[in-house]
């Protein structure tokens, strides 16, 4: 059974019709053809020259990352907690979740620290990383280009760009 959105990403005989440095610049042509009613469910806004960027957040340290798992072990231990509360007639829920937040926080301590050994010292900092593309290419069916490039005609973002 085929992908149900198997032709959401395709067009007919694509074209471009520009290529902008920003997401905000090829949004606005898009916005700007959408205003003069042009059929804009043939258009794709592509992202090409992908590259990552990782943003470092912090340097990390044996305490830093036992206070992260703590903190992770003991939402996880109290979920647990409560939906052992939910199940057990002996138990109280004030008992469960106490003794589920305890042993959250044991393991996410342990499980944390072992986590952070493993490294040896390759990685003694935290990041967050993204894919982010440099260049958006808006790409139009062929049968509408013409059409298109008319209306963007007047649009200044459109003129910068030497592709269109």
């Amino acid at each position: 059974m085929p992908p149900v959105n198997q032709g959401l990403f395709t067009l007919e005989f694509p074209q471009s019709l520009g290529v902008y440095d920003d997401y905000a610049t090829a949004q606005k042509v898009v916005d700007h053809l959408s205003d003069q009613e042009f059929p804009v469910q043939n258009l794709l806004v592509v992202g090409t020259d992908l590259k990552q960027v990782e943003r470092v957040t912090g340097r990390l340290t044996t305490s830093r990352v036992a206070g992260a798992g703590a903190a992770s072990g003991a939402w996880l231990g109290v979920f647990v907690g409560l939906l052992l509360s939910l199940f057990s007639s002996e138990s109280t829920l004030l008992q469960s979740v106490v003794g589920g937040l305890g042993i959250g926080i044991v393991f996410g301590v342990v499980w944390a620290l072992l986590g952070y050994a493993a490294t040896r010292g390759r990685r003694d900092f935290s990041s967050v990383s993204s894919v982010v593309a440099t260049k958006y290419e808006v790409l139009v069916e062929h049968k509408h280009r013409a059409r298109a490039q008319e209306l963007i005609a007047d649009l200044p973002e459109a003129r910068q760009n030497p592709f269109a």
